[in-house]
């Protein structure tokens, strides 16, 4: 494979298809379950947290929601997180109006997703999606060899185009850089499509047994393993490796709870020198929370199956300012896919 050759096309509609799957059950579960839009038609500039208590929800999922629901078009926040329901919000979801749409979402009332995220809004708890049968949550499931190597493949076929398009991007930024660490990188394919457009660079991938393995023969079977190293670990008990210059959070954050997000970024911080280069790369929200659409559906997803969801521009922010790490830059790539750019100032 040559990892220097870049797609001439965007294959954002492909993946929409798949990343927006659950997004309906969670709609629905708002309208069915919880006659959400009903309740904001009564009262209007509620905030978050007026809402979690209200519903009993946990915060993560129902930003999540909410997020949702901007994007889509039915609420509007203001900066004081006050919500209120748009025009096509009163007219087609509250249980009162003429026009009022529930009853086509009814066939879906009973689907077993739609009943998972009624759980997960009120206990913060992933519904265990293609987790093993024990009921293991799917970060879990990755120490199984079996299950390693399907999700493993699985993440590896959109990695290809999405670590050529970042490397693409950042590479004015990686010049001069001489060791990148990528946690929790999987098969190693971002690091071996950044080592690929930027022959300067050694990496190291962190990755957890058996993940491990797939990685070092992933990286053989491209013809760099001179380059592109991995070292087993836990990244969250066990030592990173160090006299690095760049840091490389790759679809990493998002599966994870705030307080792990922010352990993971003090930890990259710690190990960063001045002027070092942190990159966080993923599907990522505006500061606005206002979507975009395909990323905010793609959170719905997330929040199902993992402890984590889409962060914004703006939280990602709130995690890297307190280590020292200011965002230069945040850009779109491809596939709805995108990255934030920090360097270590103190």
């Amino acid at each position: 494979m040559d990892l220097t050759q870049l797609p001439a096309s965007d294959p954002s509609v492909i993946l929409r298809y798949r990343d927006r799957q659950y997004a309906a059950d969670l709609i629905a579960a708002a309208i069915l379950e919880f006659d959400l839009f009903s309740y904001l038609g009564e009262h209007p500039g509620v905030t978050l947290p007026d809402l979690c208590e209200h519903f009993g929800w946990l915060e993560r999922p129902a930003d999540v929601l909410m997020t949702l629901c901007r994007a889509s078009g039915f609420i509007e926040t203001d900066p004081h997180d006050r919500s209120t329901l748009t025009v096509m919000g009163k007219e087609f979801l509250t249980a009162g109006s003429p026009w009022f749409l529930g009853p086509y979402y009814k066939p879906i009332a009973d689907s077993p997703k739609l009943l998972d995220y009624v759980q997960i809004l009120k206990t913060g708890k992933p519904a265990n999606w293609q987790a093993k049968s024990d009921g293991a949550d799917w970060h879990e499931s990755m120490k199984d060899e079996a299950f390693a190597n399907d999700f493993t493949n699985l993440m590896n076929c959109r990695g290809i185009a999405f670590g050529q398009k970042l490397a693409e991007a950042l590479h004015a930024d990686m010049l001069g850089r001489k060791r990148m660490l990528d946690v929790g990188g999987g098969s190693g394919i971002y690091s071996m499509t950044m080592a690929a457009r930027c022959p300067e660079l050694s990496a190291v991938v962190l990755e957890q047994s058996p993940v491990d393995e797939i990685a070092r023969r992933e990286i053989q079977r491209n013809g760099l393993a001179d380059r592109v190293k991995v070292q087993t670990g836990d990244m969250f008990v066990d030592s990173w490796p160090e006299e690095v210059d760049v840091v490389l959070l790759s679809n990493l954050l998002h599966d994870w709870g705030r307080e792990e997000a922010n352990a993971i970024v003090r930890r990259a911080a710690d190990i960063l020198p001045v002027g070092g280069l942190l990159i966080i790369h993923g599907a990522i929200i505006n500061a606005e929370k206002t979507g975009p659409l395909p990323v905010a559906e793609y959170s719905s997803l997330l929040m199902n199956i993992t402890q984590g969801k889409c962060y914004s521009v703006a939280e990602y922010a709130d995690m890297l300012d307190p280590v020292g790490l200011v965002v230069k830059r945040d850009a779109g790539t491809i596939g709805d896919r995108g990255y934030v750019l920090a360097c270590k100032e103190h």
